[in-house]
């Protein structure tokens, strides 16, 4: 139950000791060294170079480099495997690396002390157009030849591996860093090409002509994955007409009287006119032959766009037929451009009426949806596009090698400007895929590729979706979402940097000879060379003379080998296979950011489902991005972005960019909702900071008052132990569920919370205030201040464990100074919180709670005033409530029970019967306290009444209670003390 207490002290209280309180004044300055005040050398605070060379050598004296290997070598019942989605090696690390990174780290450490055995091996995605482009700068690739970019790129990836790497381990990421892994390793490789060989075997991989996307400024193939979509993409579109030449049969009565009609179709892409092959209608919609009132032309179009269309040209349409979409079956129509050339009217699902005109262009080589009408009515695919944009002879002289989406684009205009085709031009603006490095527009152009079946793989893949957990679970829809929207994956670059695709093509027929004995020996060479070897090695070192023989293959001078290489999601998507424990290739948790959503999530569900009908994780977690304090995407150009290097290390200048350490990194990603976009920022790196130093200033209390105890002999059992240190030790047995709980559901901000209204409500409002009296004032020795100790060294135990995995150099600070173990010993070699099921004893938890309950309604109602001043009679009826106090204080009236302590009064007096003869200044308040133990078979519901009133009782210069029958004189426990110490 949760009760509010009035704090003594507040969060950084604990700092100070309680000096002032215990030994101020000349009197009590007679008596301060036989205060049994904190004594400790950890610091209160530890701020600028100095933190960075205390993390530092923490890192080092900790073992923190060996504390991964050291965990792999010791037993363990249970292994815990987090799957590293490999960074990009092509620039600085930078916060999204860090908010990733920690974020794994803080669940690894929190596995590590529970006594799991922990598998994460970092790694790197190191192929691919970005690193190829950054390596080359200016260079170009015509000069050079694969195996010299190949050395270029590969220089330049494994220099942002070392940048990065060494970031990481500085950010505290516990692993084996000299053992990562790399998507350029020939090992690595040969994995991944067992699995294309796998797929191939399947007949989910195939070679294909068909349109993907495709990035002029790159000149390769991009799948889904590689694309951003720029909302602000302006286009010119244009409303077309392409006449009827033939009328469709069903029409063919009602037509008589019309004269020339023209279907009406619009496009945003007027560059793929030229190679329009048909116009595409909705069956089972309604469509009109419109006359337009002020040039009366005939225009076909669907019925309800008609009232937007005449909008749009600002004249009405009168309707002189309406007809179902089937009745335009048969028809015929001129293209536009070429004279030569007709078009038939074919029915397609994929036309749709919230845009445009219910007709729809249809250019198979340039669209997907215009490619599966083609497949259907077997069109003719014709490409009239080249790798750099530009249109090809087969568009004719008037448009050949000009660019498609410029100059190209402009002259088409002019051509269906020519011969009057055009009904209306507007821009449009409209999202528009983009190449996600280039930052320019792609095109759609059919190119002979190799392509993954998605489509046949995507229910598998649902099935398997749903046995993983999602957290959080609402982008469970967005990852089902991304399946059903692509059909097939094109999986061949037409670059150099990758992993080859394993296929040869016969000099003369062009047919790619690619089985599972080529594959086997290509990925055997991978294994030992690296796929380097491809350039390097001769033809015959992969089409041995077996292999030829097993593949019923001609000679090998008959084959050349293939120049694509395979894309790089291919590349991270099959990991799993190189990288997962062999016992059980499937990994307790993948933890990356959004985008990986439609990246690497599915690339690696997808070619798992494909090998081994299971997804490679058995749970999901998709974190947001990091952005600025204002919600802003960081940018260089807006000068917000953010550096891990300067947050740990300071900027150039300190007094703007001060050296916050790894741990307020850290702490920042715990602290954050990580499953929305992350804030961060000057005022959010001040507030973790000052967060951790509240938390040292807890510490630094516990580790003061431990001074000279050690808990492996002076420890008391809880049995003998005060109620209320009992009733601490139940707390925090509460506490530290709570956190295992959160840490387990990747809950790290709840931990956060959950460790600060610990600190805050639980100890420095309420215990450390109660028993300040205790620990100072009472004999080094006696059972009521080892007692005390004993909890506290549980706190302190529990608290640094709890908040470890977060900040492991405070807690591994906290261990130097700790008592209670060997030099050389380490928290994270020793396990996690330590409870025990005997903290909780029956009734212990109702006796202290109503103690507070009483001691609440006490402070209400003496407001501002000191309750040490104030002597109280506390009234229950006869009860099981009055026997759960009784416990706490066996005499009628006391200066020094348990129950005065609680209550932080100078005497009190536990009564069943208020007495009749109460001073003119007594205070009352009442209340009433439900009791429930046993499951809540026992409910009792009792109330009670205290009479506060000023004390007789006089101050001790000691320890400044009101326990003296004289002024300036010594308490009686205080006097026993120094008598005992003579």
């Amino acid at each position: 139950m949760l009760l509010v207490r009035r704090s003594a002290v507040g969060f950084g209280g604990v700092a100070r000791w309680g000096l002032r309180c215990l030994c101020s004044g000349d009197a009590a300055g007679r008596y301060r060294d036989t205060v049994l005040l904190p004594r400790t050398d950890f610091p209160m605070r530890v701020n600028g170079p100095n933190l960075l060379e205390r993390e530092i050598q923490i890192q080092q004296k900790c073992g923190f480099d060996q504390l991964y290997t050291w965990q792999r070598e010791k037993k363990a019942k249970k292994e815990y495997c987090l799957h590293d989605g490999p960074p990009y090696a092509n620039g600085d690390p930078h916060v999204g690396h860090a908010l990733n990174k920690i974020l794994k780290d803080i669940r690894n450490r929190f596995e590590v002390l529970r006594g799991r055995q922990v598998h994460y091996v970092p790694g790197w995605d190191c192929h691919g157009l970005p690193i190829e482009l950054k390596a080359l700068g200016d260079l170009g690739t015509n000069e050079l030849t694969p195996l010299q970019i190949r050395q270029k790129a590969r220089e330049f990836a494994e220099r942002a591996i070392s940048r990065q790497r060494a970031a990481f381990q500085r950010w505290g990421v516990m692993a084996h860093w000299e053992n990562c892994y790399y998507t350029f390793d020939g090992k690595y490789e040969a994995a991944q090409l067992k699995v294309f060989q796998e797929m191939h075997n399947k007949g989910l991989i195939y070679q294909d002509y068909k349109p993907v996307f495709w990035s002029p400024s790159s000149r390769t193939a991009l799948a889904e994955a590689e694309l951003e979509y720029n909302p602000e993409h302006v286009s010119r579109a244009l409303y077309i007409t392409f006449p009827l030449l033939t009328l469709p049969a069903k029409l063919a009565a009602k037509a008589e009287s019309w004269g020339h009609v023209s279907a009406l179709i619009w496009t945003t892409q007027p560059w793929t006119i030229p190679a329009n092959q048909a116009v595409c209608y909705m069956p089972n919609v309604q469509y009109s032959v419109v006359k337009r009132a002020d040039n009366e032309q005939l225009l076909l179009v669907a019925s309800e766009r008609i009232n937007s269309l005449a909008s749009m040209l600002k004249t009405n349409l009168e309707s002189l037929a309406t007809f179902a979409g089937s009745d335009l079956e048969g028809g015929v129509c001129q293209h536009p451009t070429i004279p030569a050339k007709q078009v038939s009217l074919l029915p397609a699902n994929h036309v749709t009426m919230t845009k445009g005109t219910g007709l729809v262009h249809t250019a198979p080589a340039h669209g997907m949806e215009d490619y599966g009408v083609a497949t259907h009515f077997n069109l003719p695919v014709e490409c009239i596009v080249d790798e750099e944009g530009r249109f090809t002879e087969l568009a004719g002289p008037e448009l050949q090698k000009k660019s498609v989406m410029t100059e190209g684009n402009a002259t088409v205009i002019s051509m269906l400007q020519a011969v009057g085709a055009i009904v209306k031009e507007e821009d449009c603006v409209h999202s528009y895929p983009y190449d996600w490095r280039t930052k320019q527009p792609v095109v759609i152009r059919a190119s002979k590729q190799w392509f993954i079946n998605t489509a046949s793989l995507k229910d598998k893949a649902k099935d398997a979706l749903q046995k993983v957990r999602v957290i959080p679970e609402s982008a469970r829809s967005s990852l089902l979402a991304m399946l059903d929207r692509r059909t097939y994956w094109c999986i061949s670059r037409q670059r150099s940097w990758g992993v080859p695709i394993p296929v040869f093509y016969h000099k003369e027929t062009g047919e790619p000879l690619l089985n599972k004995h080529s594959v086997t020996n290509i990925a055997k060479v991978f294994s030992e060379k690296g796929s380097d070897s491809w350039w390097t090695e001769p033809v015959e070192k992969f089409l041995t003379p077996e292999v030829l023989q097993k593949s019923k293959a001609g000679a090998v001078s008959d084959y050349v080998r293939g120049e694509d290489v395979l894309d790089i999601w291919f590349d991270s998507g099959t990991s799993w296979a190189a990288v997962l424990p062999e016992s059980d290739p499937r990994a307790d948790s993948y933890v990356e950011g959004k985008d990986q959503v439609g990246g690497w999530f599915q690339s690696s569900l997808l070619t798992s489902v494909a090998v081994r009908n299971k997804a490679p994780y058995k749970a999901l977690v998709v974190h947001g991005f990091a952005v600025s304090e204002k919600g802003e995407k960081m940018s260089k150009s807006v000068g917000n972005v953010i550096d891990p290097d300067v947050v740990i290390n300071g900027g150039k200048d300190l007094s703007v960019s001060p050296p916050y350490g790894a741990d307020v990194l850290r702490w920042w990603v715990a602290e954050s909702n990580v499953f929305s976009e992350v804030q961060i920022g000057p005022n959010t790196l001040n507030a973790a900071k000052d967060s951790i130093n509240k938390l040292r200033n807890t510490l630094r209390f516990l580790l003061g008052n431990l001074q000279g105890f050690d808990p492996r002999s002076q420890a008391v059992d809880p049995k003998q132990m005060h109620y209320v240190d009992q009733y601490m030790l139940h707390v925090l047995r509460e506490f530290s569920m709570k956190v295992t709980d959160a840490y387990s559901a990747f809950d790290n901000g709840r931990v956060i919370r959950l460790l600060q209204s610990f600190i805050t409500r639980d100890l420095s409002n309420f215990y450390f205030s109660i028993i300040k009296d205790r620990l100072y004032c009472d004999p080094e020795d006696s059972l009521g201040r080892r007692s005390c100790q004993t909890v506290l060294e549980e706190i302190l135990d529990g608290v640094s464990r709890s908040i470890a995995p977060v900040l492991p150099h405070l807690a591994e600070e906290v261990y130097l100074h700790a008592p209670g173990h060997d030099e050389g010993d380490t928290l994270f070699r020793s396990g996690w919180i330590k409870t025990s099921s005997v903290w909780r004893r029956p009734g212990l938890e109702e006796a202290v709670e109503g103690a507070c309950a009483i001691r609440d309604s006490f402070l209400s109602s003496i407001p501002g005033c000191n309750a040490a001043e104030y002597e109280l009679i506390i009234v229950i009826e006869p009860g099981l409530f009055f026997e759960l106090i009784e416990s706490l204080q066996e005499e009628p009236t006391s200066t020094c029970s348990q129950l005065t302590e609680l209550m932080m009064a100078s005497r009190t007096t536990l009564t069943s019967s208020l007495p009749r003869d109460l001073p003119s200044d007594a205070v009352t308040s009442t209340g009433s306290f439900l009791i429930n133990l046993e499951g809540g078979m026992i409910r009792e519901e009792s109330s009670y009444s205290v009479a506060a009133m000023p004390t007789s009782l006089s101050r001790c210069p000691r320890c400044r209670q009101y326990t003296s029958d004289e002024p300036d004189c010594l308490c009686p426990r205080c006097q026993t003390v120094l008598e005992n110490a003579k």
